[in-house]
């Protein structure tokens, strides 16, 4: 698990280059939904400064919070509908995948005895280690580390590390079982 890192408020300027991002996703990235249009959406993140592997796939509908944030290793894949609100660094290794519906969060709020949203926020980086796979409508929390070769079954809500090899499922998740070689 990752530490945790407060910040105190998310400044104008990332608040601008968001609302250029999101413009530009709803008229340069999303439309282009074909196979045929994956490397114009690899250039497109790149030219927000992600860090993207030319093999990688990333859906047009799938919503990157900040490009900038992002770094996607060769053959990994962010599939459709998935959600990664990265206000920290969300990382897929080599041959990684988000199936649809998957949703990375690296940040959240302090909690105490008052629940008040503004509270410092809190943001920790995701790792998706080489050869994992996070299933359908799973979600993963700020800070996890999802080992080599894991699997997160689907609808699993994962907010502790996964060991490599092992197979996670539920809310929490918990181990499932783990992999053969």
């Amino acid at each position: 698990m990752y530490p945790k890192q407060m910040i105190g408020h998310v400044t104008l300027g990332n608040k601008m280059r968001r609302a250029v991002w999101n413009v530009v996703r709803l008229v340069l990235f999303r439309p282009f939904g074909t196979k045929v249009f994956r490397p114009w959406r690899i250039v497109v993140l790149k030219l927000f400064g992600a860090d993207v592997a030319w093999s990688a796939e990333v859906y047009a509908s799938a919503k990157v919070w900040a490009p900038w944030l992002l770094t996607l290793g060769k053959h990994s894949c962010i599939g459709p509908h998935v959600i990664v609100y990265n206000q920290a660094r969300v990382t897929l290794d080599d041959d990684a995948c988000l199936s649809q519906y998957a949703y990375v969060c690296t940040a959240g709020h302090e909690t105490g005895m008052t629940n008040n949203a503004r509270k410092g926020l809190q943001i920790a980086p995701v790792t998706v280690a080489k050869g994992a796979w996070v299933g359908t409508r799973a979600f993963v929390n700020m800070g996890v580390m999802i080992g080599e070769g894991a699997v997160v079954g689907a609808c699993a809500c994962v907010v502790k590390d996964v060991a490599p090899r092992t197979v996670v499922g539920g809310n929490p998740a918990s181990v499932i079982r783990a992999l053969d070689n």
